[in-house]
């Protein structure tokens, strides 16, 4: 028990940059992909265009595209005006082919790497691909119902949240709130991290098989169990466990499209009791979505290897006032993650 980390404690030295080396890695395989493939920059440059005309004219998904479009605009190769998206300058002098400093032969040479093939299937697909690429591996959702994929990837995320739970927990205001319900939470570490830091709170983590068992054995090992218990059970498929007046999804949302994004937050304010708060901790983008460029690269692989993406400010507070919450407030937390809260009405 003593190895284990003080969950109210966080690191005397910020990992900023080692957090952004792992959330960034896929967003060259997205721009290499763009440039060979599609050569995607010459066409733009003859003719500005919005997003629908261009999964039209390259025959490509809504949703990886908003990705690419985001990722290049946060880059500084795309501006945006109105509906239609241009090259800037940047763009103009090193990613056009006519360009004499194109840049496009020095990315060719990397066409072959499995993320950049990846990318172009999933940006005709709209499908994610495989974990990681495995060829062996299923797609991360249906294989997180194995036991071996569902303990590696839960330990992966576990070993994130010590430092992230710990922040968003000392960001949060939870006076006068009983019982949270930590929905997808995972290992239940951020739940662990919020009694840690909330000693009058009460939390439940609301998971399905196999990954239920990893999260009651790992709030054990911490010392919680009398604390945080686990409920099993699937998000999409069963009614949320009743007798929370607070609801948090901590990186969870990013991994869904809005049509399975909506039905969650419908659930939760169907289930919370009148005054209940939304917790949503995540990478957001900002309202414009043109930034921070970090959150935009993180973006990219989720869009890869789940059916979500990173959302903006705006696109989150649509989709909550749509299920009825109001009150809606921003804080970021740590290492280009941030909480959005929203207020059931009393």
């Amino acid at each position: 028990m003593s190895s284990l980390p003080d969950l109210t404690a966080l690191p005397a030295h910020d990992p900023l940059e080692l957090y952004r080396y792992r959330d960034g890695l896929y967003a060259a395989d997205l721009l290499t992909a763009a440039i060979v493939e599609f050569d995607f920059f010459t066409w733009l440059a003859a003719c500005p265009a919005s997003s629908a005309e261009i999964c039209a004219h390259f025959g490509i998904h809504a949703r990886p595209a908003d990705v690419m479009l985001t990722l290049f605009t946060a880059d500084g190769f795309l501006s945006r005006q109105g509906d239609a998206f241009e090259l800037t300058p940047l763009g103009r002098e090193h990613l056009v082919r006519t360009s004499p400093f194109f840049i496009g032969p020095y990315f060719a040479s990397l066409k072959d790497r499995p993320v950049v093939r990846d990318f172009v299937k999933i940006l005709r697909s709209g499908k994610p691909a495989n974990w990681g690429s495995y060829q062996d591996q299923k797609e991360w959702s249906a294989a997180m119902l194995t036991e071996q994929f569902a303990t590696t990837f839960t330990a992966a995320m576990d070993c994130r949240g010590v430092y992230l739970g710990a922040a968003l927990a000392r960001t949060l205001d939870l006076a006068g709130r009983s019982r949270l319900l930590d929905i997808a939470g995972g290992s239940g570490i951020y739940a662990c991290a919020l009694v840690a830091r909330h000693s009058h709170l009460r939390a439940t983590v609301f998971e399905r098989p196999p990954v239920d068992g990893i999260a009651r054995t790992m709030i054990r090992k911490r010392g919680f169990a009398d604390r945080v218990d686990v409920a099993a059970g699937d998000m999409f498929a069963d009614a949320l466990p009743g007798g929370h007046d607070v609801h948090l999804y901590s990186n969870v949302l990013h991994d869904w499209d809005t049509d399975k994004v909506a039905p969650l937050l419908a659930a939760s304010f169907a289930a919370l009791a009148p005054g209940g708060l939304l917790l949503i901790h995540d990478a957001h983008l900002n309202a414009a979505k043109t930034g921070p460029l970090p959150v935009a690269k993180y973006s990219a692989i989720l869009m890869s290897v789940t059916e979500g993406k990173c959302y903006s400010i705006a696109e989150m507070h649509a989709l909550l006032a749509a299920a009825g919450f109001r009150d809606l407030t921003f804080a970021e937390t740590a290492v280009d993650r941030s909480v959005i809260t929203a207020r059931k009405p009393a």
